[in-house]
């Protein structure tokens, strides 16, 4: 990887693309996404597939999880885009590549991707390089969180319309943020106007891991902490609901692992499913 992609792109996002990429290359089809773009931004190097964190047996699950929440939120957009709704905001956006692969719905909505300064600039140099362009319909919002910067200011200022029904996405984010600043992130959120649609995840407890995965889990948390960036948030289901409740959200539903597993994986012959350590909250203003 080049130096600036190495210093621009965090490595968890660089993570993510790369297993989506592996999804399409090592999972039999039908594929749940079809996401190489991703691979192409990050341009890693020749032997990737190599790497330990890309032993294709050994990360099955984590990449299906992966996989299954990136459709369920194209889904829940696409519907909400179906009925009107025009303003996708997708918080620690990272290598996202929902504008370049449906562009045919995209380009119906104002898309702001959020994430860090040089992430943003980096990507947006990828997105030209690469012959994809930046439309004017896709927003790379950077905000600098480390010196305080507010990403709803930032969104703001980036042209978001608060008063119009937006669907927003959050993945991969919640457990680096405290019950607090959860909580508060949330309550902006919940400000929106009416029609509007939070998808978050957020992680399980240990005790609400499937035992034979926990083990698995636990290794994953403690290489978190030793990388600098531990996970601080784990919420059962009622506890997020709850949490999204004070918020001021209206509606609020879980969908579960078992939830994506029954919608993406049921019909496989290869027994690909998601790991059990991830949820998702659907609130609704």
């Amino acid at each position: 990887m080049h130096d600036k992609q190495t210093v621009a792109a965090d490595s968890t996002a660089v993570r993510v693309a790369l297993w989506r990429a592996m999804h399409v290359q090592v999972d039999a089809p039908p594929h749940v996404l079809d996401d190489e773009i991703g691979l192409r931004l990050a341009a890693p190097d020749e032997g990737w597939r190599n790497r330990p964190d890309m032993d294709a047996q050994g990360t099955r699950g984590y990449r299906a999880s992966i996989v299954a929440r990136a459709r369920f939120i194209e889904d829940l957009v696409t519907q909400e885009a179906n009925r009107g709704v025009s303003q996708y905001v997708i918080l620690g956006a990272g290598l996202d590549t929902f504008a370049q692969r449906k562009p045919e719905i995209a380009a119906r909505l104002r898309v702001f991707e959020v994430d860090r300064p040089g992430a943003q600039a980096w990507k947006c140099q990828r997105l030209i390089e690469l012959g994809y362009g930046v439309p004017p319909w896709l927003r790379l919002v950077p905000v600098d969180f480390e010196a305080g910067q507010s990403w709803w200011d930032c969104l703001s200022g980036a042209g978001f319309e608060a008063g119009a029904p937006s669907v927003v996405a959050s993945t991969g984010v919640s457990m680096y943020l405290t019950r607090d600043a959860n909580l508060a992130t949330l309550r902006q959120i919940a400000k929106l106007a009416p029609g509007s649609t939070l998808a978050m995840t957020f992680l399980l407890p240990l005790d609400l891991i499937d035992a034979a995965e926990r083990a698995q889990h636990q290794a994953v948390y403690e290489r978190a902490r030793a990388a600098g960036t531990p996970f601080v948030s784990f919420f059962s289901p009622d506890e997020m609901l709850a949490l999204a409740r004070e918020a001021g959200f209206s509606q609020v539903r879980h969908v579960s692992t078992a939830d994506l597993t029954e919608r993406y994986f049921s019909h496989r012959s290869d027994g690909l499913r998601p790991a059990t350590g991830e949820a998702f909250l659907v609130a609704s203003t």
